[in-house]
């Protein structure tokens, strides 16, 4: 059975982010813990989601913002074929001091290369971590499945999404579109 690992961002998401929701709401899913939720290494968020992966494959991506980043560094290299594939909400733009905070910049450049497992990349019109061209840009180049979904910001807690129903949708699509 595939299990949906969720992968929160930077500062982790609280108790009212959409991920923490699913995470009650699907059983059997699993959340990466990061050790350094606030000043976060590229290498060791790497080793760390490479370890859950291996424990639970075969698995589905549930990434936000800066863990959009982490699974495109991901899959540039470990073994991908653990993957099914990738629901990749709310990238944030790791290149872009406009965008991140520096605490983000170890994360840069945002790898290009297209996913090597199926994806779909979630933006927000008035993301303040990330221009909808540039999610658009990372979207083409990963040969994600790109979906718009209006204003709702981040697509964070402060969206105030609840369980986010949309993109429990947009999952269940993702994973209907595999077999």
């Amino acid at each position: 059975m595939t299990k949906i690992i969720i992968i929160p961002g930077l500062g982790n998401s609280g108790t009212q982010h959409w991920q923490s929701y699913w995470h009650q709401h699907i059983v059997d899913s699993v959340r990466v813990a990061q050790q350094e939720w606030e000043t976060p290494m590229l290498s060791d968020w790497l080793i760390t989601l490479d370890e859950c992966i291996k424990a639970h494959a075969p698995v589905v991506l549930v990434a936000h913002s800066l863990a959009v980043s982490l699974v495109a560094h991901w899959a540039a290299k470990y073994d991908t074929g653990l993957v099914k594939a990738a629901l990749l909400v709310a990238p944030a733009d790791v290149d872009s001091p406009e965008h991140t905070p520096d605490v983000v910049r170890n994360f840069a450049p945002m790898p290009l290369a297209p996913l090597p497992f199926p994806s779909m990349v979630i933006a927000s019109e008035n993301d303040p971590f990330i221009s909808l061209e540039r999610a658009i840009f990372f979207a083409n180049h990963w040969k994600s499945t790109w979906v718009n979904v209006g204003a709702k910001g981040h697509i964070n807690a402060q969206s105030d999404l609840g369980l986010w129903e949309e993109g429990l949708t947009l999952l269940q699509q993702l994973i209907a579109n595999l077999s």
